[in-house]
């Protein structure tokens, strides 16, 4: 009876514990070891079912080998009846074994340094600022990287919170991205990205710490997933500021710095939006004054003037007055203000880029990062890399064998990239070629460079458009008797006939506005339709059958490249606010607006609709700062070139001070000198109209040319050299001026803070004192303990080497 009643308690143990465990419980059934990283499996008994389990068994082995515990709950449990779960939990030896081994610093001492003055200011932004408990969720800490041989040196109250979850799952994941599983054709398989790949594994990710919407019984629980939803992840929160230092907390550094860059370039996106609009009211109020408007509008002028067709064959003449509205609106956004804005948005794009950098600065020394550049070079191989680098080398820096590749293999590869990513951006093809490239040795060097070849595609089919309408539709057309025909069958595009600006403006406006809300609709649609449709079936079970492990899966993944599209998304959005922003004053306005909306639907999604990402750390935004200042190079070009040639404002200019007699009102008459004539029975078969009911002679078009009774007949006239060299002396002279107030900007603002140098060089101070006096102290035991003349002889040697260290 005995044994039975042993079999029975057994078999429904698993059943009973998860019945009597809360639905929110993070922890292994014995409710104290918690669990840092769920692996999900389908147990399906397909043709490859007996090759997935063993690489499961052998992968599940080497994790127990390497410390790991590991918890399983069958399928029976699961609430679907499909899907096996594998709960992994990280020992302490396993924890500090590898916080050695990445070089994670953690508290040796409460932080002492004084905080900033408070700014008098404060008062007047409290009703933007959040509570003190959520803006900074833990003290400040002096920090040193962890040593195991030196554990009494840290400030471990609690070896089970001593490493904050997002820790616990970066060093789990980092033993599974290098944990083997067997050997295939004589090579070594390992990391669980490819048991992924090949389907053994379904899913592997951290687990959220509670629900969103409720806070967890647990007390165990810090419930920062649900702080997050209450304070940051709600649009109701929209002016409030952004708890960056939870954000990191919970989801590592590298999405902290995200949010962070968004949060700032939306702030600063304020300053262009108020100048943009004051540029576009200008252009409004004074837009009854526009002459040129006048003119075309004049059923006497513009209503007399017939235009030549817009095609061949089948368009007919037509009156200019009919382009009357478009010319007003034209106005708009054509006109003396949009050259201010130009120049101010040149300054604008530096002053960002430059107060970013010392933002990011005191983020990297608030968030531990000074040093971390150096520690990812030295420390975080990439497993891919390590696999297939076979050669090795010693590293001058830690002194150890470590894989490289040879420099004849790297040129062999790159050259084989170049000319790869050169073949596929020209023809419009996506990315899929990094098997021909570099290895990249570390994470941020793989991330950079696939960044810097995703991005270089992006920016051909998001602003390819944009660039042909600006520079290319309408400039080479030639004129009514020899039209410009490519590959001698279609003929060139030409423009609006109130011109090239309003059509750029309208499709700014199109993407600016319209995609961008429809972006944010999709954005958070999406995910949200997924999930429900993902969740139908656990609406039917009890709670305490839906486990936290199991809501978790049933969420949308983020995904490896999550955060690029993102970024991507932004620095898009921040190309067309400076690229062609002399063509729409208003996209900086626009853009704001659609921000406020972005930090809030990123932050919902993140924190409701997807499972918690990896915790990763990344003291910047990246190859992104380079891109960002490439665009704001080429930013000044294209909007010199914008105002030059797709606008009117340098022919008007010249008009205005060479060609016009009207002394009482000086545009007077450009009009009718900006259009040339045409004889209409010069018109050659192939373009000739085939309908010409009111018998017009001759029909004008817009360009400068010598009229048909000319002796260089249909030429261009020596007004539209003066024209051309005003407008190439314009690009030059604001290139130049802008560049100069650019580059002076940027000197005079240093890219790391007063303040924060001096913190830095002060923490860096206080803590080789702290440890210089822990070596000390265990000197001085070892004084008392051993031999006299040894011990001081290594006192003497250890002194040395602590007051170089303390010098240097």
């Amino acid at each position: 009876i005995n044994t039975c009643v042993f079999l029975i308690v057994c078999l429904y143990l698993p059943q009973i514990d998860k019945r009597h465990q809360s639905k929110d419980s993070i922890f292994f059934r014995d409710g104290v070891r918690r669990i840092d990283f769920v692996l999900a499996y389908v147990d399906d008994l397909n043709k490859e079912w007996e090759k997935k389990l063993e690489r499961r068994k052998e992968f599940e082995r080497n994790l127990e080998n390497a410390g790991l515990k590991l918890e399983r709950e069958d399928k029976k449990e699961s609430e679907d009846g499909k899907i096996c779960f594998v709960k992994i939990h990280a020992t302490w030896d396993v924890l500090i074994t590898y916080a050695e081994v990445l070089n994670i610093k953690v508290p040796i001492k409460e932080n002492d340094i004084p905080s900033t003055v408070e700014n008098p200011l404060d008062c007047m932004l409290a009703p933007l600022r959040l509570p003190e408990k959520v803006m900074h969720p833990e003290p400040d800490y002096f920090t040193a990287p962890f040593s195991r041989d030196k554990q009494e040196l840290y400030l471990i109250n609690d070896e089970s919170t001593f490493f904050s979850p997002s820790m616990r799952n970066r060093i789990v994941n980092y033993i599974l991205t290098r944990c083997p599983y067997g050997t295939e054709e004589g090579k070594k398989k390992f990391g669980i990205k490819r048991l992924l790949n090949n389907g053994t594994y379904t899913a592997a990710y951290p687990l959220h710490d509670c629900q969103y919407w409720k806070k967890a019984n647990d007390p165990n629980c810090e419930n920062e997933r649900y702080t997050l939803y209450m304070e940051w992840a709600r649009f109701l929160r929209f002016y409030k500021e952004q708890p960056l230092d939870l954000i990191r907390k919970y989801y590592g550094e590298k999405i902290g710095i995200y949010f962070a860059w968004l949060g700032f370039y939306t702030e600063m996106l304020f300053l262009a939006a108020v100048v943009g609009l004051i540029c576009f009211l200008y252009g409004l109020f004074t837009m009854d004054e526009n002459m040129s408007s006048k003119e075309i509008c004049d059923p006497a002028i513009g209503g007399e003037i017939i235009m030549c067709p817009l095609c061949d064959q089948d368009c007919e003449y037509w009156r200019l007055n009919t382009t009357c509205e478009s010319s007003q609106y034209s106005h708009l956004f054509d006109n003396v203000a949009t050259l201010f804005f130009a120049i101010f948005m040149g300054i604008w794009v530096t002053l960002f880029l430059e107060f970013w950098k010392r933002r990011q600065a005191r983020l990297k020394y608030e968030w531990d990062l000074v040093d971390f550049e150096e520690e990812q070079q030295q420390l975080q191989l990439r497993p891919e890399y390590e696999a297939k680098c076979t050669h090795k080398k010693k590293n001058p820096v830690t002194q150890e064998m470590e894989p490289y590749l040879p420099i004849t293999s790297q040129a062999v590869r790159f050259c084989i990239s170049g000319t790869t990513v050169l073949f596929w951006v020209s023809i419009f093809l996506n990315h899929h070629f990094n098997t021909y490239q570099k290895i990249p040795r570390t994470h941020m060097e793989y991330e950079n460079r696939l960044t810097m070849k995703m991005f270089l595609f992006q920016f051909v089919n998001y602003y390819s458009s944009c660039f042909y309408v600006a520079f290319f539709k309408g400039k080479f057309v030639g004129y009514p008797g020899a039209y410009t025909y490519m590959f001698n069958r279609w003929r060139n595009e030409e423009c609006d006939p109130a011109g090239c600006l309003i059509e750029l403006t309208t499709q700014l406006t199109i993407v600016m506005a319209g995609k961008q809300i429809w972006g944010n609709i999709q954005e958070a649609i999406v995910p949200w339709i997924c999930n429900w449709w993902g969740r139908r079936k656990a609406r039917n079970n009890p709670e305490n059958l839906y486990s936290r492990w199991e809501q978790d899966h049933d969420l949308q993944t983020f995904g490896a490249l999550g955060l690029f599209y993102e970024y991507l998304e932004m620095v898009i959005q921040f190309g067309f606010i400076t690229l062609f922003v002399a063509s729409f004053p208003l996209a900086p306005l626009l853009a704001l607006m659609n921000n406020i909306l972005e930090i809030r639907v990123d932050s919902w999604k993140l924190t409701t609709q997807y499972r918690r990402p990896v915790a990763a750390k990344a003291h910047s935004i990246g190859v992104w700062q380079e891109i960002l200042n490439g665009m704001a190079i080429l930013s000044v070009v294209t909007n010199a070139f914008i105002v030059a040639f797709t606008s009117d404002m340098i022919p008007r200019l010249v008009y205005y001070y060479t060609a016009s007699e009207n002394e009482d009102s000086p545009m007077s008459g450009y009009i009718n000198n900006s259009l040339s004539v045409f004889q209409i029975s010069d018109f050659p078969d192939r373009n000739k109209p085939k309908l010409n009911p009111e018998n017009f002679v001759i029909c004008r078009y817009r360009d400068y040319r010598y009229p048909p009774d000319h002796e260089k007949k249909y030429l261009h006239s020596m007004q539209f050299w003066h024209i051309l060299a005003a407008k190439l002396a314009f690009i030059i002279i604001m290139e130049h001026v802008v560049f100069i107030v650019k580059f002076f900007v940027a000197w005079m603002i240093p890219d790391v803070p007063a303040d924060v140098k001096a913190k830095i060089k002060r923490e860096k101070y206080l803590t080789q004192k702290i440890l210089y006096e822990y070596e000390f102290e265990k000197l001085k035991e070892r004084l008392c303990q051993g031999g006299k003349q040894a011990t001081e002889e290594e006192f003497i040697t250890t002194e040395g080497r602590m007051e170089l260290s303390r010098a240097m």
